[in-house]
């Protein structure tokens, strides 16, 4: 228990979501509740964005060659908590996070 102590807990925070904007704001979330709780953060580290692109025929009779393209982005961010105390995970499980946003927690 004394090193645990020592080296702290480490938490890694994974957060993928569609909107840039969302993601970089419930980062800054996690990264407040943390720092008010007394742990060191490393982050937020964007990741690279994932791009999906779908073409789908305009019409299947008349212009079979016109298409419509259309992308899907996903965002990452990957935030590092190095000494956490026990007050630091209790803060950020109860911390409500915006819809569209999904984390992974990894300890």
């Amino acid at each position: 228990m004394a090193e645990e102590k020592g080296t702290g807990l480490r938490i890694r925070i994974r957060l993928k979501a569609y909107d840039h904007k969302v993601i970089d704001q419930s980062a800054k979330q996690i990264i407040d509740t943390a720092i008010r709780t007394g742990a060191n953060i490393a982050g937020p580290v964007p990741l690279p964005t994932r791009r999906s692109m779908f073409t789908v025929v305009k019409s299947p009779h008349v212009y079979k060659k016109g298409g419509e393209a259309f992308e899907m982005r996903i965002h990452k961010r990957l935030i590092d908590i190095t000494n956490a105390t026990p007050k630091t995970i209790d803060s950020l499980q109860n911390l409500s996070l915006p819809a569209g946003v999904d984390a992974e927690i990894r300890m």
